[in-house]
């Protein structure tokens, strides 16, 4: 689960951590009191989408103005003339896409005098299953761009668990940014900071882009991008309140909350699965044969009707799908379920492109009768291969 920048800078800033003032804009009437709130004299204007690249991103509308998604003000006035063109518009980086996503928070915060950019991140590394921190001198910059162009400027390490944060992970990280004096107590301290919020919270990942060294000598958390671990959201309801599903895939929201794990991909063959495993094997099946998957979706190992004939709306929702299969091998599951919920699920939405249905293991054969005696028009398959094979034909 993501969150704005304003919320992760609301939490930093409960946890103690640097952070500049700012207010958080609704609604353009709200702007100029918001911006005059604030003691200048340089406002900071920044859109609050959840992709990152704001800054170097431009607007679909010509209205708002040719600057990105990050605009420097000189007055109260102009930072709030700044936030009323945003307001509304659809911003377009190059993590939304081209479709863009649309403004609907603006965050107005002070400007700061800045000596020198880092990167800083706290992630889950999967390979060690520990906590990393990585850094860089270069910072506001793509950490994937410094990765390629200049790997040596990028420091990593993960915390042993058992152990947990140490004064001596802080220094690490001051000496690879090249900090001296009170900036490095500052940064043995931030960091330890970090790292506690990290763990209390649940996070998944923690980057801090730019993190500056004010012209004071001071560190101060320019930007913040925090994602949360949505399997711990139960352990915290503060943070489950600020999710902003405005921000989400309408088709992963809906499945959510059936508890269907759904991820939409850019394919043209809906997939319905049980199981992670047997989902991402269907979906490597479906690119031998020539076509893409337009989703992963795993209905579980315990689905009842009604979810499977939700997950099949949610499917046939995307207008991309040109055509759909449903590979499902019963061990826990049932196939007369599966059978069932796809039934139900095509009387009541219809069914526009081709189907082809792969039915294995417990009440299979009770399963391919119920799809037989349908009168659906869908095409049986015996086996994976067969009816991957299928559904590719019948969508080329």
């Amino acid at each position: 689960m993501n969150i704005h920048e304003y919320q992760a800078k609301a939490l930093l800033r409960s946890y103690g951590a640097p952070v500049s003032d700012g207010r958080i804009v609704m609604k353009a009437e709200e702007a100029k009191s918001a911006a005059g709130e604030l003691d200048g004299p340089v406002w900071v204007v920044k859109a609050q989408i959840h992709a990152g690249g704001r800054g170097k991103g431009h607007f679909a509308e010509p209205d708002a103005g040719e600057k990105g998604g990050v605009r420097i003000a000189m007055s109260a006035s102009e930072a709030a003339e700044e936030a009323k063109k945003m307001l509304g518009r659809t911003l377009i980086t190059h993590q939304t896409g081209p479709a863009g996503k649309q403004v609907g928070r603006v965050y107005i915060e002070d400007g700061a005098e800045i000596e020198s950019e880092f990167y800083l991140a706290l992630l889950v590394d999967r390979v060690t299953s520990r906590v990393s921190f990585v850094c860089s001198t270069e910072g506001g910059m793509d950490i994937e761009e410094v990765a390629a162009a200049t790997p040596e400027k990028i420091l990593s390490f993960a915390v042993d668990p058992a152990a947990g944060y140490q004064a001596y992970h802080g220094r690490r990280v001051g000496f690879a940014l090249g900090l001296t004096g009170p900036a490095m107590k500052q940064c043995v301290k931030l960091m330890g900071t970090l790292y506690k919020m990290f763990m209390e919270k649940d996070m998944e990942m923690l980057e801090i882009n730019p993190l500056i060294l004010t012209k004071a000598g001071d560190l101060k958390c320019l930007d913040a991008k925090i994602g949360f671990d949505g399997n711990a959201m139960y352990r915290h309801a503060d943070i489950a309140e600020l999710r902003d599903e405005s921000e989400e895939d309408p088709k992963e929201l809906a499945a959510s909350k059936y508890d269907l794990n759904y991820i939409a991909l850019d394919g043209e063959i809906g997939c319905m699965v049980n199981g992670a495993g047997l989902a991402m094997a269907t979906m490597d099946i479906i690119k031998l044969y020539g076509s893409e998957p337009a989703n992963f979706l795993d209905v579980g190992g315990g689905a009842t009707t009604e979810k499977v004939t939700e997950a099949f709306k949610i499917i046939t929702s995307d207008p991309n799908v040109k055509g759909i299969l449903v590979n499902i091998f019963g061990g826990i599951m049932r196939c007369d379920v599966i059978a069932e919920g796809v039934v139900t699920a095509v009387k009541e939405v219809g069914l526009k492109v081709p189907l082809v249905v792969r039915l294995e293991g417990t009440n299979v054969e009770e399963g391919k009768a119920i799809i037989n005696n349908s009168g659906l028009n869908v095409i049986a398959a015996d086996d994976l291969k067969d009816g991957a094979e299928k559904i590719v034909a019948a969508v080329k």
